[in-house]
Parts: structure tokens; C-alpha cells; sequence
């Protein structure tokens, strides 16, 4: 098939037959799904669900990332056309992947919430598959990992990350974007002597034992630097991967809550998410794209980029280990 057959090609969200294959029809058209994955609530046989979660309401500054996962959806219809670059395999043809749709939940009722979406995660964990999380605003991360652990114990986390988000605590009901990783310490979820944050570029005064490689150091030491520490600190943990699009620059992902200057590139994010392949990853998330903030989708177009990376991540470790 070639992009010629995009005159035929249409609506594979809901119209291709099992999960497999490649996505040639319209970027401008079609039912939207994440890289035009089958959309279905069945997970019998899949082996990554792509999931969103509209979340918003735990943001210290602007709100709108409810509508990120939206946003990146529509934006990963410029990829499915070819394999992923960089990689020596393809999700897209070698793997189940399909897209779960979105989390529903009462936008009312916040204190349901966190228990709501750790429910979520913890049917497609039950289903055999992964979970690759769209947010939504970075509270999300912390149910997502008390899921995580009931099934795997106290993981490493690798973080991506203008902020530490461990910033002190300790009313575990609260629900607030800035906090979570300081309770996920707390709580036992990660070990932070094995986790890493990097592109942090803002105060706190305790990273709760949590590896720092901050956003000057990434451009001082360089992108394979970065990678070969990470990996010196993480081995081979099992390990949630959280990636903030506020990690990046604003000159290249404007449309967030709490952007920072100083940050990195989109090719130092994506060179360092290529190389740590093999990293023993079991999930991860997409948070923080904000598109009321945005310019020309740019940042839905880096979260979906980021978003292909994690899932090429996954299914490298899935297909490494069996």
C-alpha cells in the first residue's frame, strides 16, 4: 500500500480488521485515534492500550490539558503512514496496539477521581496489556502508579520534567499537579535511589532521594551522556516512564500550563528516548499539553511524537523479553 491509497483508505480507527497494520488515509480526515490504532474496549489479545485521561483540575497555573489528549491524537495522523524512525521495529505492524479511548469520570465529584482512573489502569493491566497514558494534567501519574505497583511492587520512575513535583505533602486525598512524586515516595510506589528526573530547571528543596539530571546539564554533557547515566542508575529496574511536555523549551512546546525556559529541544528529548532502548519499561504517560496555549499544534505535535517513542519503548522491552 502507498499513499496513493489514501483514496480508499479511511476511518481504520473503527474499520480495520484486528489491530495490526499501517495508516494511509487523509491526515485531515478520518475517525481520530492515537497513530490510527483500532478503537475498542475490548482487550483480549492486545499488547499496548492507549488511553486518555481529561484531566485538569489539579493545576497550579493555567488550566486546558483536558483537552490534551485530543490535541495529540490529532496530531499522530501525520505519522502512521510510515514506520517509526530510528527504530528497528515497528509497533505499528508488529504489535496489538490499540487505543482504549478516555477515561470517563464526574467532572464534579474530584475526590472519585484518583480511585476512578487507578480502576482504569488497573483493568487493562488485569487484560495483560500496558497502558500508554495521553493526559491530562501530571496528577494523573500518581493513580496511575498505585495501579502499577499492585501488579509490579515499588518501581523506578524516569521522569521528564520542568518541575521535581515533590514539593511536600502529606494529605494524601489532596489532589494537586505539583505534589504527586513526593507522595509516590511516600507511599512506597517508587524507589528514588534507582529513579531519574531529568530537565528539571526550578527549585525544591527536597527531591525525596530522587536522581536529578537538570536542563543544563543536558546541554553541557550532551544527549548520550544523559542516556548512559540514566542507565547506570536505573539497570535494569522495571521502570514507569512520565514525560511533562513541559520538559521542553517553549520555543518548542508553548502550548503547556507551567512553561519554564531553558528547557530542552524536541531532538534532545526524542535522541535520548531512542537511545535508552531496552530500558525494562512497563508504562508510561503523555502529560501537560495544554492546546488554548499552543501554536500551530506544535505541542500536540511533540506530545505525539513523544507518545510514539514511549510506545516504541514498550514494545522494543516487550519483544526483548518475551
Amino acid at each position: 500500500m502507498a499513499l496513493k491509497d489514501a483514496a480508499n483508505d479511511v476511518d481504520n480507527a473503527i474499520t480495520r480488521d484486528g489491530f495490526k497494520g499501517m495508516s494511509f488515509e487523509n491526515a485531515f480526515g478520518g475517525a481520530l485515534s492515537f497513530m490510527r490504532r483500532t478503537y475498542t474496549k475490548d482487550l483480549t489479545g492486545v499488547d499496548l492500550a492507549v488511553t486518555g485521561v481529561p484531566f485538569d483540575q489539579a493545576v497550579t497555573h493555567r488550566p486546558g490539558t483536558r483537552m490534551g489528549p485530543r490535541a495529540i491524537r490529532e496530531a499522530s495522523t501525520l505519522q502512521p503512514c510510515d514506520p517509526p524512525y530510528g527504530w528497528d521495529i515497528n509497533p505499528l505492524t508488529e504489535f496489538n496496539v490499540a487505543d482504549y479511548g478516555d477515561l470517563a469520570f464526574d467532572y464534579a465529584d474530584i475526590p472519585a477521581f484518583p480511585q476512578a482512573l487507578t480502576n482504569h489502569i488497573s483493568t487493562i493491566l488485569a487484560a495483560g496489556a500496558g497502558s500508554l497514558v495521553l493526559g491530562g494534567d501530571h496528577y494523573i501519574s500518581f493513580p496511575i502508579l498505585r495501579a502499577y505497583v499492585e501488579k509490579f511492587g515499588p518501581l523506578s520512575l524516569l521522569q521528564f520534567d520542568a518541575h521535581s513535583d515533590t514539593w511536600p505533602d502529606d494529605d494524601m486525598a489532596r489532589v494537586d499537579h505539583g505534589t504527586m512524586f513526593y507522595k509516590a515516595v511516600k507511599e512506597g510506589l517508587i524507589v528514588p535511589e534507582r529513579s531519574v528526573q531529568v530537565g528539571i530547571r526550578t527549585v525544591c528543596e527536597d527531591y525525596m532521594g530522587v536522581n536529578v539530571i537538570d536542563a543544563r546539564e543536558v546541554h553541557e554533557t550532551g544527549t548520550a551522556a544523559v542516556v548512559a547515566k540514566i542507565r547506570d542508575i536505573i539497570g535494569d529496574n522495571q521502570t514507569y516512564l512520565t514525560f511533562d511536555i513541559d520538559c521542553l523549551d517553549p520555543a518548542f512546546a508553548p502550548g503547556t500550563g507551567t512553561p519554564v525556559s531553558g528547557g530542552l529541544s524536541s531532538a534532545q528529548a526524542l535522541h535520548i528516548l531512542r537511545d535508552l532502548k531496552g530500558l525494562n519499561m512497563v508504562g508510561g504517560d503523555v502529560v501537560e499539553v495544554s492546546p488554548a496555549y499552543d501554536v500551530g499544534n506544535m505541542t500536540g505535535v511533540a506530545g505525539a511524537h513523544v507518545a510514539m517513542e514511549l510506545m516504541c519503548l514498550y514494545c522494543h522491552n516487550l519483544k526483548e523479553r518475551g
